[in-house]
């Protein structure tokens, strides 16, 4: 049995302060953020990791910068512009929204994204390992727009495509294609906006780390239409899986430039990504090689041992077809998860062990449950798929 544990060092510099008294002074070394809209100045990070947000509001009574769940009362100045800071935060990518008496609304320095059910404000805590996922002078990709009618869900559907170095000009060339799934609450912008996945890809082939390969990024809510109906307000029974393997697999197999067979496709997630892609794939050991769950729930409640008889209808009773099927299986946690992230993930870590089926764990190092995470799991997971 060969578990392999990856931990990726960093060096710190100390330049994150997370232990700060109310006594010491705040660095005012802030500069305006790299995700803001062309020409705004706000909002700010110093070298702490503290947010500066500023807004214009003079007939508002109270105003707040609402980031990680957390509120902090801006003050107003004199010319009606609100300003103040947040505490140090974690470095990697944060949503957060302005609240203008009672109503939370985006900061209009910044850039959307969507995330937390809603397009919404983002910003970036420069991380020590940055350089992982910038944009470099190296051989880039692109990342295309695909739309498609789903028979399944009877509506219009996109994903986006990302097509590596070269794709365009060695015409002759066929790829693997992994499908990467987006979390809870977000969609198919997620992994080439928030994730990075291009840029992470560029990088990692320009150095001969990850071999060129297709990604297609879906939306992981799919649902039929009498489906909806009888839900009601409840949730409805996803249809993801079926659109995933009986529509988007054909028609990308079909559109583009793949190598069409199980050898050559992998799936990964984060969070309920994580969860669908791990039913897809159990269920269909046929069409994909390969596994990544990032920060998962694994489809079962943390507090209970996982039974391998009973588990995904037994799907990893049988440890010899497994290991003959997939050749990795990648489970990753950032160090300041919940719980309950915790839980469910070293449960089936623990059913895994009992079945002798290999698996490679990753743990990324003061991170919860945030976009630095899953890119630094991509960067990892990446550099193990395809290469038999």
């Amino acid at each position: 049995m060969k578990h392999r544990l990856l931990l990726m060092a960093f060096l710190f510099t100390g330049v994150f302060c997370f232990a700060q008294t109310e006594d010491e002074k705040m660095v005012e070394d802030f500069e305006p953020s790299v995700v803001n809209q062309p020409g705004k100045e706000f909002p700010k990070v110093n070298s702490e990791g503290r947010v500066r947000v500023q807004i214009e509001a003079p007939e508002a009574k109270k105003v707040q910068l609402d980031i990680g769940g957390v509120k902090y009362d801006l003050e107003k100045n004199e010319k009606g512009m609100w300003i103040g800071e947040s505490a140090p935060q974690d470095e990697g990518f944060h949503y957060y929204q302005l609240n203008i008496d009672g109503a939370s609304v985006p900061d209009p320095g910044s850039k959307y994204y969507y995330g937390a059910g809603r397009w919404g404000s983002g910003i970036e805590i420069p991380a020590s390992d940055k350089e992982f996922y910038e944009l470099k002078d190296v051989p880039h990709g692109s990342v295309s727009e695909n739309i498609y009618f789903s028979e399944i869900t009877r509506e219009w559907r996109r994903n986006f495509v990302f097509t590596p170095p070269g794709y365009f000009e060695n015409m002759d060339k066929r790829y693997p294609v992994l499908y990467l799934q987006h979390g809870s609450y977000e969609d198919e912008t997620g992994w080439s906006s928030q994730g990075h996945a291009n840029l992470i890809l560029d990088n990692l082939i320009a150095e001969g780390k990850a071999e060129p390969m297709i990604i297609v990024m879906d939306n992981g809510y799919a649902y039929k239409p009498e489906d909806l109906e009888k839900a009601g307000e409840n949730r409805p029974r996803s249809s993801f899986e079926d659109v995933l393997i009986k529509e988007v697999v054909p028609q990308i197999d079909g559109k583009f430039r793949t190598i069409p067979n199980r050898e050559h496709r992998a799936i990964a997630g984060l969070s309920m990504g994580a969860s669908q892609t791990m039913s897809i794939i159990m269920n269909n050991l046929d069409h994909f090689a390969y596994y990544g769950g990032f920060s998962g729930t694994a489809n079962f409640p943390g507090d209970k041992k996982v039974d391998a008889g009973t588990f995904l209808n037994g799907a990893f009773s049988n440890a010899k077809d497994v290991e003959e099927k997939l050749d990795v299986i990648f489970l990753s946690l950032g160090t300041k998860e919940a719980e309950v992230f915790f839980k469910t993930v070293n449960a089936f870590r623990d059913m895994l062990e009992k079945q002798d089926i290999d698996y490679i764990f990753y743990s990324s190092p003061e991170t919860g449950h945030e976009w630095l995470t899953w890119r630094r799991s991509l960067y990892q997971y990446a550099q193990l798929i395809f290469k038999k």
